[in-house]
């Protein structure tokens, strides 16, 4: 089968043929019908995160079951799935206290699976490396979806929007009638802009670098676009009574873009940090400002979500219609085309490339 590796840090991304091994107890194997191309397989590529190599790209993707081992019980062949990069353990301290998305047997960014065509050990990304023909996963790394959900659709629920939407509901629980801005208008900005405009926040002001993101931005329900310049605090508190918003959602994984967020927020405002970064990557804050600002500053991991219970739930949103996923696509294009998609990415061009076979 054909997948998308790397082989060191900053290397031409190529599809390569691999090797994986037959699914064996409590495992499953699934053919991919859709990937998304997610900034945290471009954070692999570029050295923010530190995998092992060779490694097989990807892991946000929906495909059908083609095979399961001894002792599956969960799906059959058959089952339209999502993957699931973050499947916890259910028995650790976080998982029995209610924060599986900060499960004991979570955070490595690689897991040894398969050889290439050469025989070299190949390793996937976060247990799945889903920009591939097939993958072969614990069981619990699949999550069963309705057959009339279109793949498309369910390849982005397992991370950009499960992250986004999670974030808005779970982590920071914005209420009707908040100011809401959100930094970074990629897959899982956009996602955040259109969870705060259904939880009724307004405004929502959508910030990126790109002017061309402007159009994005309205689509997914933002109610004003601005852009991340020297002039972007003035412009956040001339539309919040001179206060800054009460949420500000940071989706770069940046420490200059999280300080923007801290300054956009109000007094007593929330930041909620979305985006995943380098660990050298500074945040300047003084004892003083936060003090004074009563500012909150946390994460969300995974949108604080519990993709067992929630990835479901937004599911039958797409099928009802309440959730339009439809203003995150932006390309779609083969396994071959992926390599350009992950430069599209770099460039901050677009929201979501989908990966189809």
């Amino acid at each position: 089968m054909r997948a998308l590796v790397v082989r060191e840090v900053g290397a031409p991304l190529r599809v390569e043929e691999i090797e994986l091994p037959a699914p064996g107890p409590g495992e499953v194997r699934v053919g991919i019908r859709a990937a998304g191309v997610c900034h945290s397989d471009l954070s692999m590529v570029n050295g923010t995160l530190a995998p092992s190599y060779p490694l097989a790209l990807g892991h946000e993707a929906a495909g059908v079951v083609t095979e399961v081992g001894a002792d599956v019980s969960r799906v059959a062949p058959g089952a339209h799935v999502v993957l699931n990069w973050a499947p916890p353990c259910r028995n650790c301290w976080y998982c029995g206290h209610g924060e599986p998305w900060l499960c004991a047997g979570l955070g490595s960014p690689s897991t040894p699976r398969g050889r290439t065509a050469a025989g070299d050990p190949l390793h996937v990304t976060l247990g799945l490396g889903a920009l591939a023909e097939e993958v072969v996963v614990p069981e619990n790394a699949v999550i069963p979806v309705p057959s009339a959900l279109p793949f498309e659709a369910a390849a982005l629920l397992g991370c950009a929007v499960l992250t986004g939407v999670g974030a808005v509901r779970r982590t920071a629980t914005v209420a009707p009638g908040e100011s809401v801005a959100v930094i970074g208008l990629g897959g899982v900005g956009l996602s955040v802009v259109g969870a705060a405009r259904a939880a009724g926040a307004d405004p929502v002001l959508a910030v990126d670098v790109s002017p061309a993101k402007a159009g994005l931005a309205i689509a997914a329900g933002a109610t004003d676009f601005l852009l991340a310049d020297d002039k972007l605090s003035r412009a956040v508190r001339e539309r919040t009574d001179g206060r800054g918003v009460d949420h500000a959602f940071e989706c770069v994984g940046r420490g200059s873009t999280i300080r923007t967020a801290w300054r956009s927020a109000r007094r007593g405002g929330q930041v909620t940090v979305v985006g995943m970064g380098a660990k050298d990557d500074l945040v300047p804050l003084s004892a003083l400002e936060i003090f004074h600002s009563a500012r909150t500053l946390r994460s969300s991991v995974y949108g604080s979500s519990d993709p067992d219970r929630d990835l479901p739930e937004l599911a039958r949103a797409v099928l009802d219609g309440t959730l339009d996923l439809a203003p995150l696509i932006t390309d779609r294009t083969t396994l071959d085309g992926a390599a350009e998609a992950f430069d599209r990415m770099a460039r901050g061009e677009g929201a979501r490339t989908l990966v189809l076979p």
